[in-house]
């Protein structure tokens, strides 16, 4: 009887080393990807996706992640998008987002419709899918990767460029729409498939309006947090020194983003509104720097994990309709983002400009 809890603890144990070692071989594998894409002018997100693809690969000939070990490299991704969009939030200038805001609206208002209404057509008439099945396809080809997306421009430096700003700003814009879209047929799916129209409409009002109050009260807890709580933050941090001081920010803001997730928002729209909050304090701006090294040891996480969820059986088979909406969606962001971003900023183009 003495043995079994010795066998149990090993187990335990050795769960916790391949942890260790794959967390280990995360960080010096995403340094070296860096460092080496950086010189062929490659994003090293890139990198570390097909990283995180390989393992995938490797794990499901070995199955060495257990399934505590999947929780825990999906807690250490949302680390890395709230990192990620929590400095994009910190870097901005929230005049320049404001005021980048009518030339966004139309970029934005493209990218939904010409991504939107093409992939549920396609969908529905031409792959011969469901009804249902083709509205949350549409849906999920408006939204943007604000975290992947971003990540591109700043290794570029133009991310705090106004055209930079602008891309923010319709990233934001889809994200936001995204998660609307995404909630709203959830509520209505069901009631879709009875047929009975007059309960689809009563169920697409009655999610829209709880969508609304959810926005409402998260609007109103981050006023009520810039407005009220800037002057206990500052002299916080105008106390404490580093490392407390930075830690009391990330802190914050990892607050502000989980109580987006439970407002129904995604942990990446918190983060960004949690750094642009911190944007107008001068003293969490002193802090920048200090950010730095923790950015650059979760961020990658985040590509990683989704490298991870590609399956490589699934590739083959989803080929012909996984083909097709990729041309629908690059058409739909090319085209539909494109023309108007080109009307806006001007012809010829310069990422810089503007």
């Amino acid at each position: 009887m003495g043995l079994w809890p010795n066998l149990s603890a090993m187990t335990d144990v050795s769960e916790i080393v391949v942890l260790d070692l794959l967390a280990g071989a995360f960080i010096v594998g995403a340094i070296l990807v860096r460092s080496w894409l950086a010189r062929v002018g490659v994003p090293s997100l890139v990198g570390f996706l097909v990283l995180g693809f390989v393992l995938r690969i490797a794990n499901d000939n070995w199955l060495f992640i257990s399934e505590p070990g999947s929780a825990a490299i999906e807690f250490l991704a949302s680390i890395g998008v709230f990192v990620l969009l929590f400095r994009v939030g910190l870097e901005s200038n929230l005049h320049g987002l404001l005021s980048k805001l009518p030339r966004a609206m139309p970029i934005w208002i493209g990218n939904t419709a010409l991504s939107g209404i093409p992939a549920y057509l396609v969908s529905n008439y031409l792959l011969g899918l469901a009804n249902i099945p083709s509205l949350f396809i549409a849906a999920a080809l408006t939204a943007t990767s604000v975290a992947v997306s971003a990540e591109v421009w700043r290794e570029a430096n133009v991310l705090e460029t106004p055209n930079g700003e602008t891309f923010v700003d319709v990233a934001e814009l889809d994200d936001l729409s995204g998660v609307a879209l995404m909630a709203l047929l959830i509520a209505v799916a069901p009631v879709l498939r009875g047929g009975d129209d007059a309960a689809s409409f009563a169920a697409v009002m009655t999610a829209s309006i709880v969508l609304m109050l959810k926005a409402a009260g998260f609007v109103a807890l981050i006023y009520l947090v810039a407005r009220f709580g800037k002057n206990f933050i500052t002299g916080i941090l105008k106390k404490t020194r580093a490392p407390d001081s930075i830690l009391f920010v990330i802190g914050t803001g990892l607050l502000i983003a989980a109580l987006a997730s439970v407002f129904g928002f995604s942990m990446a729209i918190g983060g960004f509104f949690a750094g642009v909050m911190f944007s107008r304090d001068p003293e969490a701006l002193k802090l920048e720097s200090s950010f730095l090294p923790l950015h650059a040891l979760f961020a990658p996480f985040f590509f990683i994990a989704i490298g991870l969820g590609i399956d490589p059986g699934s590739l083959t088979s989803a080929f012909g309709i996984g083909g097709v909406l990729l041309v629908v969606a690059v058409l739909g962001k090319v085209i539909g983002a494109g023309w108007p971003a080109l009307k806006t900023t001007g012809y010829p183009y310069s990422i810089e400009s503007n």
